[in-house]
């Protein structure tokens, strides 16, 4: 009996992926004989189809589930201070913010409480440059918000920037390695040239809120060369790795609000959220 060759690729085929998955699980295995992987949380060591976390961390992961809630604590406390911004901006006639603003939408993966160890996390990130983690977390969020209703019309992403100098010196933007997955998710262009920090601020660690929003004032803008035409944009939405008193986020929006009008929905989304209660 002849075979077509077709035929024959339809058996050789699946045999040979086969054996190339074995292959790569039996390189993974060995490479993490050579040099395990542990979880970021809890320091296990991960098995082989663990990624950064291990089943344990992952199934008590303090979700916030904010992305499935319009209205929500991180939201309410940014719009508390866009709000306040326009109270402020009619009493002085000025013309920032003079308009009324639509509900800014606000979401964060999960919570970043206390001396949770989940704080690892952004941290391994921020202080450790693990690239990688980055990305996984930034996926995972992105997923959450692309099938959020509030999110799925983001057109543009934005990482909150760094100073050229703080940047030069860590070698990366933390937020814009969680920004580049997340528009990557939402199909959303990600743009890292329309907005900068041009005045280095100290870091926000250690402040008290009325610190942080006084270290952050004034320090983005929007690059010169945008300023009389910036790219067009229905939605945009700002990334940063950590949301605590929102001062940086806020900041951000001013700066983008100087230049897009409110026909332009501005939100924000990060990868963990700091609620005091």
């Amino acid at each position: 009996m002849v075979r077509s060759k077709s035929h024959i690729a339809e058996i050789i085929l699946p045999f040979l992926s086969d054996l190339g998955n074995c292959a790569a699980r039996t390189a993974a295995a060995t490479g993490d004989i050579i040099l395990p992987r542990y979880c970021a949380v809890c320091g296990r060591t991960l098995l082989l189809h663990e990624k950064f976390i291990c089943i344990y961390c992952l199934a008590d992961f303090p979700f916030t589930y904010n992305w499935n809630m319009p209205h929500n604590r991180m939201a309410d406390r940014f719009n508390e201070m866009i709000q306040r911004d326009i109270i402020t901006s009619k009493r002085q006639n000025s013309d920032l913010l003079i308009q009324a603003e639509s509900y800014a939408y606000a979401a964060s993966l999960f919570f970043y409480r206390g001396e949770s160890a989940y704080r690892k996390i952004p941290h391994r990130l921020k202080y450790h440059c693990d690239i990688g983690i980055g990305r996984h977390f930034g996926k995972m969020l992105g997923k959450k918000l692309a099938d959020a209703g509030q999110f799925s019309d983001v057109d543009m992403v934005i990482p909150v920037p760094l100073h050229w100098r703080r940047r030069w010196e860590r070698g990366y933007n933390q937020a814009a390695v969680i920004a580049s997955e997340t528009a990557a998710a939402l199909g959303a262009a990600l743009r890292e040239d329309i907005l900068m920090r041009h005045r280095k601020t100290r870091t926000q660690t250690k402040l008290d809120v009325r610190s942080k929003m006084e270290n952050v004032r004034q320090a983005f803008r929007i690059k010169k060369k945008f300023l009389a035409n910036p790219p067009a944009a229905g939605h945009i939405l700002l990334v940063d790795d950590v949301f605590t008193t929102g001062a940086t986020i806020h900041a951000c929006f001013l700066a983008l609000r100087a230049v897009y009008t409110e026909d332009t929905r501005i939100s924000a989304a990060t990868l963990a959220f700091v609620d005091n209660g």
